[in-house]
């Protein structure tokens, strides 16, 4: 058995749990009464009728993807023949438990988040210095394990330039640079299908990154995770029968960085996560010529009818389906051109 017929049977299967999951999660999430509280102030007048939606559906695809990322990985280590004692082979899997274990401990953050919001029947969670500590104990431990089994080098890899060796600092830089991605990629999870096509778009394009890079071990993952958004996507497309919540946009925004860091071409990185850098800085931009324009005129002023962006759109009367193919759409191009790079440096 090839390793892409693999690779294809791990993502199809990863689909199939998580999308026949949901047969058995959906009413399950609304036996225990887990919807979603809706703030008008987070989003559009009328997303208040998608008050009591189901939450926490992230779920389908976290178990898909621990399941059949690992499977994959282990019938493609013995179909290949591989020697489990090897030291290549050894950091290859340990490197692919560290990215699992790390998106998990982040869709856990997001788990108290999402229980703590439906407990207390609001929509605050916990707080964001609570959020933050957590976010930097667990980025630690991930880029600690990324120095042991993975890429030792600390220089920051920008294609066309690469910096020094930075050593201590470039911990300190990714750190942040962490906390502000997997936040953002939260952002985006705004529209029903949003955040979970994006993400499929940006699994495929790693894939084929893992590829060029021979990243055996990262297809396995990013495939079926793509296969998992999939799966969800047929209860999350408008009108959304469940949100990922928390739980699983945290999760989603630490897979996406964790790979991006596996294979250490930042600027590679930027580019397939860009859809979600622009949903966060929508959001510091709004705010910051509030406050500025507040404190100059006495009167605070929007750039964006509201934030994050998809939302300005929203206002603009796009169709949430409009919204997504076209963000999706846009995740795809910024991800063509970082693989047309990755290809020329």
């Amino acid at each position: 058995m090839s390793f892409w017929i693999i690779i294809l049977l791990t993502a199809l299967l990863s689909f199939g749990i998580a999308a026949l999951s949901g047969k058995w999660l959906v009413p399950f999430l609304h036996k225990l009464k887990f919807g979603q509280p809706i703030k008008v102030k987070d989003g559009p007048g009328w997303h208040a009728k998608k008050q009591g939606t189901p939450t926490m559906g992230g779920f389908m695809f976290i178990i898909s993807t621990v399941l059949m990322s690992m499977c994959g990985y282990w019938i493609y280590r013995i179909q290949a023949g591989l020697d489990p004692v090897a030291q290549s082979t050894r950091n290859g899997f340990f490197m692919l438990l560290s990215v699992v274990v790390f998106s998990i401990l982040f869709g856990f953050i997001g788990f108290i988040d999402d229980y703590t919001k439906v407990v207390r029947k609001n929509n605050d969670g916990l707080t964001p210095m609570q959020k933050i500590l957590l976010q930097t104990l667990f980025s630690i431990g991930f880029l600690f394990c990324l120095y042991k089994f993975g890429d030792g080098s600390t220089s920051i890899d920008l294609g066309f330039w690469e910096t020094p060796q930075l050593g201590i600092f470039y911990y300190l830089i990714m750190i942040p640079v962490i906390i502000y991605l997997t936040n953002a990629v939260n952002l985006t999870d705004g529209v029903d299908g949003l955040c979970g096509s994006v993400t499929f778009t940006a699994m495929l394009i790693f894939t084929v990154c893992s590829s060029i890079l021979a990243e055996k071990e990262m297809t396995c993952f990013t495939m079926a995770l793509a296969g998992g958004c999939l799966g969800f996507l047929v209860w999350n497309l408008n009108p959304a029968k469940c949100f990922m919540g928390d739980t699983g946009s945290m999760f989603l925004g630490a897979a996406v960085t964790a790979v991006g860091l596996v294979f250490h071409n930042h600027l590679l990185m930027l580019l397939v996560s860009l859809v979600y850098i622009i949903e966060a800085l929508s959001v510091v931009i709004q705010v910051s010529y509030f406050k500025y324009t507040k404190k100059k005129y006495g009167e605070g002023r929007r750039i964006f009818k509201m934030t994050p962006i998809h939302h300005h759109f929203e206002m603009c009367k796009w169709s949430e389906y409009r919204i997504v193919i076209t963000f999706s759409l846009a995740g795809a191009v910024f991800g063509a051109l970082g693989i047309v790079l990755l290809l020329a440096f």
